[in-house]
């Protein structure tokens, strides 16, 4: 019984929330940024840590004020 039981939460809570994905569709690795709408502070952490080679946006979303910039480096 105990085990119907842990297999069903488990199962509900399978379905809830997403989370930004760990690498491109190419094998590249991918950062998640979060700055203020805005200000382009998200735009100068990519640039920083792709260290000159430029990134390319996987994903951006902006909500209540915050944007969520979802990048990976292009290769060197």
């Amino acid at each position: 019984m105990c085990t119907v039981a842990a297999l069903a939460a488990v199962s509900a809570l399978a379905g809830c929330g997403s989370s930004a994905p760990l690498f491109a569709s190419d094998g590249r690795p991918t950062t998640l940024v979060q700055c203020t709408n805005g200000s382009d502070s998200c735009d100068q952490q990519a640039a920083a840590s792709c260290s000159g080679a430029g990134y390319e946006v996987v994903r951006q979303t902006v909500e209540s004020g915050v944007r969520n910039l979802l990048y990976a480096c292009k290769g060197k």
